[in-house]
């Protein structure tokens, strides 16, 4: 299994992706997630993501019963374009200034996927993004991918945290890596440049605060005005507790995938067009983007929050 595991890794690295790790299903690991995501569920830390409380996240077996190994893979989407400082600009997280990250994931984990499908007709898979009833970043971190930082992101030392995860299940009982330990020390850095304090303690989000759950999740006419009054510009999640991190600052690189350079207008968009943007406008906007999650009234809403606190 030494063998097939190692060619397993160097297939995924073929296929593009840029980091692979394999971890065990049925190893009684010491990180207690289980319990460590049912208390975030009972703070009521997810906000209204119902989505977060599935079983399926606590069992992966549940997701595919004879999955003996996880296979995490991640992807560097980093850019070194930033954010522009005119007011009359919002800001969008890096994560959705390219291509949809959920097709770019898919094609390559399918690909991965059926090349050992092809391998022997018994070996099973199933994989998933970030859509998946699974807790991606605990099996990057059992898989050695990087650690769950305090501000709940996973950091590589490759990359920092500028990476997508998905991952292959499979019945397979591949050869493990070792589980990555946390290398973020005393640094707090990203708990006290959160403007909201959604960071409630090191390594719990307070979704209800977040800015990146407010500008994509939140679906009410209204942002809390709590909310509001933080923005700084944001209208489409947030980067700030990754913009400080030091593991970002000292070993971003840019990224190997033309996908995930920006889109003409991501960059730098103007507020006062969001403002105003109808379903046509948001149509032609936002092509094959992650960011048609938000859909046209949650521009409208994000941006004139923005402009309300800037007296327009």
């Amino acid at each position: 299994m030494q063998e097939l595991t190692q060619k397993i890794k160097q297939k995924a690295l073929e296929i593009g992706f840029h980091k692979v790790g394999v971890a065990t299903v049925d190893t009684d690991y010491e990180d207690k997630a289980v319990e460590h995501l049912q208390t975030w569920l009972e703070l009521g830390y997810q906000a209204d993501m119902a989505w977060m409380n599935n079983q399926k996240r606590c069992d992966i077996r549940l997701c595919l019963p004879e999955a003996q190994s996880v296979i995490s893979l991640a992807l560097n989407y980093y850019t070194p374009h930033q954010h522009s400082k005119d007011k009359k600009h919002g800001k969008i997280s890096r994560y959705g200034w390219g291509r949809d990250y959920h097709r770019v994931m898919e094609k390559k984990l399918k690909a991965l996927s059926q090349w050992l499908n092809n391998q022997d007709h018994t070996i099973k898979t199933r994989y998933y993004v970030d859509t998946g009833p699974v807790q991606d970043k605990v099996w990057a971190m059992r898989s050695g991918i990087g650690w769950i930082a305090k501000n709940g992101n996973v950091i590589t030392r490759e990359y920092g945290s500028w990476v997508f995860l998905g991952e292959i299940l499979t019945n397979l009982p591949l050869i493990p890596d070792k589980p990555h330990k946390e290398h973020c020390g005393t640094c707090t850095r990203c708990i006290s440049a959160c403007p909201t304090q959604a960071i409630a303690s090191p390594f719990v989000v307070n979704a209800n605060l977040c800015l990146a759950y407010q500008t994509i999740e939140n679906r009410d006419e209204h942002l809390p005005k709590n909310i509001v009054n933080k923005l700084q510009g944001w209208i489409a999640g947030c980067d700030i507790c990754q913009d400080v991190c030091p593991w970002n600052q000292r070993f971003s690189q840019v990224t190997d995938i033309d996908d995930f350079q920006p889109y003409s207008g991501n960059i730098a968009p103007n507020l006062e067009e969001l403002a105003n943007i109808d379903q046509r406008q948001w149509q032609q906007k936002f092509p094959a983007s992650a960011l048609r999650r938000i859909k046209p009234t949650m521009w409208r809403r994000n941006a004139r929050a923005n402009l309300e606190t800037q007296g327009n």
